[in-house]
């Protein structure tokens, strides 16, 4: 195998496809990328629950395969000059690395042993535009669990139809749902759940461009095509928890807050909240002024944002991160907050037709007075 590549495409490439590659394994061969020369040069990594391909252009004077080691190469060629590398595997594996006047000489492996990637082309992929697909994963990965007792909520559910395509994550204390409304029809109809890990590597690929992205759904496997990457990871399985039962629809108060008013105000009274000095945030909803505070062993916070609308006094407490969090997910300036009673959860729904999202977080009891 002989092939020249730039540098700089080298590099980036092989940076995308260590993501997935095994860093201690039994099967030592996943500690390596599997590099394939024919048309352009293919680089893959895989820890038997994810693999990352990625094509880069290179020269390639002779076709072949072999299995080269993901840290040390990477960092070999991350050190050498800018300029074209060239690189020549020869029969017995031995691998020669030139730029400039650098010049290392290491070992690769057989290809032969590496495992078979799980093959997912049993259908046509769905497509949407890279940033919206990365609109659907970033406002909602937030929220999933990483409670191993529950392992379909680690993951986020894909619900697929006709018109739109919706994202939802929930951890027990909040969920997250955010919907893209498809301009041309999909065709299908499915759902699945893809674990965070998977998806965080997919978000990582995707660029704010409307340039297309693509999945296809296998029997037990997703794969995502994002430009010169695939993606492909083991979907998770069990019962996913019925959001639109638990989501609240009909909450007789509605009010509207500027998000980044509302955000600042909660990052002040969160700023004596911690992991070691837990206590909620005691928000009082009144006619067009929300307070908010909060007392831990360290101190006292107050803080008071305008809102639209009358809260009719309704006291409630909430996790200031959840509350954080959620607020951060909000793509538009106006958010709705709806409230049913001190111990019902708040959703936070679009104030327009422009976006389509619901975030509900749970309430925190707190103590009278």
């Amino acid at each position: 195998m002989r092939f020249t590549c730039e540098k700089s495409i080298l590099t980036a490439g092989w940076n995308i496809a260590c993501r997935t590659v095994a860093q201690k394994s039994t099967i030592t061969v996943l500690e390596g990328i599997l590099c394939k020369a024919g048309i352009g040069l293919n680089l893959t990594g895989y820890n038997m629950e994810t693999a990352i391909s990625y094509q880069i252009d290179a020269e390639v004077a002779e076709a072949g395969e072999c299995i080269l080691p993901a840290k040390l190469f990477g960092d070999i060629v991350r050190q050498l000059p800018e300029g074209p590398v060239t690189v020549v595997v020869d029969e017995n594996y031995k691998v020669s690395i030139r730029a400039g006047f650098s010049h290392f000489n290491i070992s690769a492996e057989s290809a032969e042993d590496y495992p078979e990637l799980p093959d997912v082309n049993t259908g046509r992929p769905v497509h949407i535009p890279q940033n919206k697909l990365k609109e659907l994963i970033s406002g909602t990965i937030f929220a999933v669990s990483d409670n191993q007792s529950r392992p379909i909520h680690t993951g986020v559910k894909f619900e697929v139809e006709d018109s739109s395509i919706s994202t939802i994550a929930v951890d027990g204390f909040r969920l997250a749902r955010r919907t893209f409304h498809c301009p041309e029809s999909t065709g299908r109809t499915m759902n699945f759940v893809v674990p965070s890990p998977a998806l965080k590597e997919v978000e990582k690929i995707l660029t704010d461009t409307d340039e297309p992205a693509g999945f296809t759904l296998g029997p037990k496997h997703i794969l995502f095509e994002i430009g010169g990457a695939t993606v492909v990871c083991r979907l998770l399985e069990g019962e996913f928890l019925d959001w639109r039962k638990v989501v609240p629809t009909d909450c007789p108060i509605k009010l509207t807050a500027n998000v980044g008013d509302l955000s600042s105000s909660i990052s002040r009274v969160g700023l004596i909240v911690s992991e070691k000095y837990k206590s909620p945030v005691r928000c009082v909803f009144s006619d067009q002024t929300l307070l908010m505070k909060t007392n831990t062993t360290i101190g006292a916070a107050e803080d008071r944002c305008a809102i639209a609308g009358d809260g009719k006094e309704l006291e409630i407490g909430f996790n200031v991160r959840y509350l954080s969090d959620a607020l951060r997910a909000v793509p538009s300036e106006e958010v709705v907050l709806e409230l049913t009673n001190g111990l019902s959860p708040i959703v936070l729904t679009p104030a327009d037709n422009k976006y389509d999202f619901a975030y509900m977080v749970l309430p925190v009891r707190i103590k009278n007075g």
